[in-house]
């Protein structure tokens, strides 16, 4: 199956990697520890810090609240693993001591929470009558009257570091290489030369492995966040401001906004102690789907049956940033891929005239989302990624901007 391949490739450079280092520090292979010991969680902003600001709460009230939950269900539920707190408290933190202290902890998994937040949007709600000299004249002209109205933005998106901040990434792996790669120090600060290829090798493994596993997780992630009806924005890179401690962390690593806290909606499902019990349990299941996975191909889990993992497939999905740079999607279990068209409140026929264009079989599927009942068209049933690849060209060509790629 095309995710075997992708964990067999991604773990398979991850212990080259590390019998690398071990081959020449002690010719003695011990057995392969547990792929994921420690998780680190960030609760983003703090203090002074408050982050996005809604009608009544702040982004850094929210992410502690979803934060301390999502710990407590990963130390219920996975006893094995060390979970790890960038802060407790309503307290801010300067970004490089958030990344310190997920490498002292030599933590293999970092997950940062965070809230999304757009502008007002400005309406024209009336016109009125002003005067403008022209000549000796006054002329009246109608000016348009405005008024500024919250954002209806709404969704979810997991970020990971950009492309454009791999060379940040390799140099975290070389500051942290005895953390990372369980080296002894002094013979590991003799490997860690910058002019040796060799190093330069290994560390470019390492960044490409921990590059693919994070993209694993953001949409896995996203794909429990649609299973519960929130609209997901997808999974994306992300370079701009607030994301220099994904690239400054020595491991896999993701950035989850949660929600657009400048949305009325969203701010009170947010706010909400179901609705921030949600979003923990979502990302815990991804964690745990990301875990066992790397788990059956490091042996420390059973294998599936066929039939386990057909039940399993995951909706494994990329839309491109707001650049319209997308990144390359993770491999999809299954042979068959379909695209979501848009999810609204309206009923569409099958054969409606919004979808004339597609030439292809829409489907609809009944969902609830914040209480309420909508409606998520699927188009198509596509055998290869290219098909699919072409066929959302062309329905975002035809106007369905929020189209994405999904396993059918």
């Amino acid at each position: 199956m095309r995710r075997n391949r992708f964990w067999i490739l991604g773990l398979g450079t991850l212990l080259t990697c590390t019998l690398f280092i071990r081959a020449k520090n002690n010719p003695v292979f011990p057995e392969q520890d547990k792929p994921i010991k420690t998780i680190v969680i960030d609760a983003g902003h703090g203090g002074e810090d408050p982050g996005a600001k809604g009608s009544y709460s702040t982004e850094k009230q929210v992410t502690l609240e979803v934060a301390l939950k999502l710990g407590k269900i990963l130390e219920e539920n996975m006893p094995d693993v060390k979970v790890v707190y960038t802060r407790k408290s309503d307290r801010y933190d300067d970004p490089r001591k958030k990344a310190q202290i997920a490498n002292d902890n030599k933590g293999e998994l970092f997950v940062s929470i965070h809230c999304n937040s757009t502008g007002k949007i400005r309406k024209v709600t009336g016109y009125k009558t002003v005067y403008h000299k022209k000549g000796r004249k006054k002329v009246p002209v109608q000016q348009a009257i405005y008024a500024y109205f919250p954002s209806n933005a709404k969704g979810t998106e997991t970020y990971i570091w950009a492309t454009s901040k791999n060379n940040a990434k390799m140099e975290s792996l070389k500051q942290n290489s005895v953390i990372v790669l369980d080296a002894n120090s002094d013979e590991t600060k003799q490997l860690m030369d910058d002019t040796d290829p060799e190093t330069f090798i290994l560390l470019n493994t390492l960044r490409n492995a921990y590059f693919d596993q994070s993209l694993r997780l953001s949409t896995l992630i996203e794909d429990e966040f649609t299973r519960v009806g929130r609209i997901s924005r997808g999974a994306r890179q992300r370079n701009e401001k607030g994301i220099w401690v994904l690239s400054a962390t020595a491991m896999p690593s993701v950035l989850v906004e949660l929600g657009f806290i400048s949305n009325p909606e969203e701010e009170d499902y947010l706010n909400s102690n179901n609705g921030q019990q949600e979003l923990a349990t979502c990302i815990y299941k991804a964690i745990k789907r990301y875990r066992d996975e790397l788990n059956r191909f490091t042996g420390h889990g059973k294998q599936p049956s066929s039939s386990e993992a057909a039940g399993s497939s995951p909706q494994a999905y990329l839309k491109p940033a707001k650049s319209g740079k997308g990144i390359p999607a993770a491999p999809l279990q299954g042979d068959n891929y379909c695209v979501q068209l848009l999810v609204t409140d309206k009923f569409y026929t099958p054969g409606a005239s919004i979808f004339r264009k597609l030439h292809g079989d829409v489907s609809r599927q009944q969902i609830v989302m914040n209480k309420k009942k909508m409606n998520k068209y699927i188009w198509g049933h596509f055998k290869t990624d290219r098909q699919a690849s072409t066929a959302l060209r062309k329905a975002r060509k035809l106007g369905f901007k929020d189209a994405f790629v999904t396993a059918c």
